[in-house]
């Protein structure tokens, strides 16, 4: 088993929009970075967790886990001109951008903020953390994981 974490813009997609969809089961549509695109469509698979982030509010936070429920499949957006993530470049034939299926697992009670994970020195190493790191999708060790869900059970 792998994990990873998903960043969302709560006014975009907040994890209690997930928790309202029928089974609590959505998919991760809209990735436009290739290095993102490349960990959906290649690395995740079917069983897989994953941490739901809050970016762009105040403040940042780890606030539920995921599973991934289905793999990395062609997004169809990519098909839609009339959709914001829209991609003239893109065909069915050839697809660029790949989407993977997730279900929520649980949401922390207590979500655990960016400054508390920057602070603790057993995550170093954290992607999320290090200077400069913007990506939407990215791995997290087992190690990092575990101690992430002890730390918003605290």
């Amino acid at each position: 088993m792998n994990y990873w974490l998903f960043k969302s813009e709560p006014n975009v997609y907040p994890i209690d929009a997930l928790a309202k969809e029928t089974g609590k089961k959505t998919f991760w549509d809209g990735v436009r970075n290739y290095q993102a695109r490349n960990i959906m469509r290649d690395e995740m698979k079917k069983g897989d967790l994953a941490f739901f982030y809050h970016s762009r509010v105040q403040p940042m936070a780890v606030v539920g886990v995921v599973e991934i429920v289905k793999e990395g499949y062609p997004d169809h957006t990519q098909f839609d001109a009339e959709d914001s993530h829209f991609d003239p470049k893109a065909s069915k034939e050839n697809p660029r951008w790949f989407m993977v299926d997730m279900k929520l697992k649980k949401i922390f009670k207590r979500p655990v903020t960016l400054s508390e994970l920057k602070e603790e020195k057993k995550l170093e190493g954290l992607m999320l953390t290090a200077k400069g790191s913007r990506l939407s999708v990215q791995p997290v060790s087992k190690k990092h994981f575990e101690h992430i869900c002890k730390m918003a059970e605290a």
